[in-house]
């Protein structure tokens, strides 16, 4: 976690030389910790954070050798590779300094010190410390499968319009929200547009997969490792939770945390604590998270499965996403939109639906949701010859052309395909599923509209265009 003051920690077996220089460090605006020998650093160390440390190269009275500090520098070296550490060492040594430098340290002071040049070395090791921190942050960043941004958005169905109504409210918080929805509905979508809305949008966003950690890396991904904490640690490595400090951090699939890991990450989410894997340094971090899944977690927590406290932890917000199917108008604005963006990715300028293809999309339930639409939209582009896409160049399923799945009889599925004289135009199309729906609904409005994936109002527009009378 960022820090207003840079702490330093000050290592030296004198008592008084600590005090000056805690009172110096303290008017000049830093946080510092005293220690008095190369045990206590360490221990230091391991706790907490420090952005540089200042250390003596001796510790044993009448001894000149800066042996104790030479070892005490590769053991915070060892703990911490990103530290800065400036040595003090007294007039006539300066060869014992030198050598520190070669083993790491970044700088050297002689006793006694001046003021001026203390703080200026100080100040020269903590924005390198600092500069060093960043690039490895930016680094594993960009290593990181982040989620996507800056495409466009399309929510004018009611369900979505409720949705974006309570994210509006819900984004300026803090509060850890749980999204759900079925697989290809946009989770992630909504957890970027999370992010972008609150007040943390200038910090980092990290998108996680939950099912694709193997469980015997779980914590080192999540919390980092230092070096040499197993085989291939070959170099500390900064964790999620770490990287999103400050910012965001979305867990997609958190269904798939195995039960052995939960009360790991319930801690975090609990405290704001961890460790990485190998060290005992406890390190802070302040992270908004968002998580989704498509799974039934309160089914999981009645199995076993998933913890109840976790659960708790995770949806202080739900926000329950709804599937194509039920967001109809939304259906011809999404394919116009990915027609758009695919035709200038393959260079397809002009191409555009037919109308058979239009009815195709209404009548399609859309089990695989946005995600798919895109998916067939792109292939339509990709493998057509023609400009003019018709309802064969999306190749959907026949077996899935039936609106509100689920939801209808089987026996009796809306379609809408074609009549016997050729495809339907998209106004024959809408006419003969609205029509559908009021049969199956013995027309009841309320339950037609839901089926259609209208608004009420809607619904009566459209009966009012095809001259279909109430309770027809």
């Amino acid at each position: 976690m960022s820090r207003d003051k840079p702490r330093i920690l000050v290592a030296d077996d004198q008592r008084d030389v600590r005090e000056a220089l805690r009172l110096l460090l303290k008017s000049e605006g830093w946080d510092c910790a005293t220690v008095d020998g190369p045990a206590t650093a360490l221990e230091a160390v391991r706790k907490e954070r420090y952005d540089v440390a200042l250390i003596d190269l001796n510790y044993t009275r009448d001894t000149t050798s800066g042996a104790e500090g030479l070892e005490l520098l590769r053991d915070l070296r060892k703990l911490d590779a990103e530290l800065p550490v400036v040595v003090m060492t007294a007039w006539g040594t300066i060869n014992v300094a030198v050598e520190a430098m070669r083993h790491g340290a970044g700088d050297f002071i002689e006793k006694p010190w001046d003021n001026q040049r203390l703080m200026s070395v100080l100040g020269n090791q903590l924005a390198l410390g600092r500069a060093q921190r960043r690039e490895q942050r930016l680094s594993a960043e960009n290593a990181l499968l982040r989620g996507d941004a800056g495409e466009g958005f399309i929510a004018e169905s009611r369900a979505m319009r409720q949705l974006l109504e309570t994210l509006r409210r819900v984004a300026p918080s803090d509060a850890n929200v749980l999204i759900l929805g079925e697989n290809g509905t946009g989770k992630g979508v909504i957890a970027r547009l999370l992010h972008e809305a609150s007040r943390r949008r200038e910090a980092t966003f990290v998108k996680v997969n939950m099912g694709g950690i193997p469980e015997s890396v779980f914590e080192a991904e999540m919390f980092g490792h230092v070096r040499g904490a197993f085989t291939d640690a070959k170099t500390d490595r900064i964790g999620r939770f770490e990287l999103a400090d400050g910012g965001s951090l979305f867990l997609d699939e958190i269904a798939n945390i195995p039960l052995a890991q939960q009360p790991k990450l319930l801690r975090v989410l609990e405290d704001g604590e961890l460790e990485r894997v190998g060290s005992s340094r406890t390190l802070k971090v302040d992270v908004r998270l968002v998580s989704a899944t498509n799974a039934d977690l309160a089914g999981d927590v009645a199995r076993g499965a998933f913890r109840k406290d976790l659960l708790f932890r995770l949806n202080t917000v739900e926000l329950r996403l709804p599937p194509l199917r039920e967001r109809g108008e939304d259906i011809p604005l999404l394919a116009e939109s990915f027609l758009a963006r695919f035709a200038k990715r393959y260079q397809r300028d002009g191409v555009r639906f037919a109308p058979s293809a239009s009815a195709a999309l209404a009548a399609y339930t859309w089990p695989g949701n946005v995600r798919e639409l895109s998916h067939a939209i792109e292939r339509a582009v990709l493998m057509s010859a023609g400009d003019v896409l018709d309802a064969a160049a999306l190749n959907l399923d026949a077996g899935a052309v039936a609106v509100g799945a689920g939801a209808l009889a089987p026996s009796a599925p809306m379609t809408a395909a074609s009549t016997a004289g050729g495809p339907l135009t998209v106004d024959q199309a809408e006419e003969q599923l609205v029509r559908q729906a009021l049969d199956q609904t013995g027309g009841n409005i309320q339950r037609a509209a839901a089926l259609l994936g209208l608004s009420r109002p809607a619904l009566y527009r459209r009966m009012e265009k095809y001259g279909i009378a109430s309770g027809a």
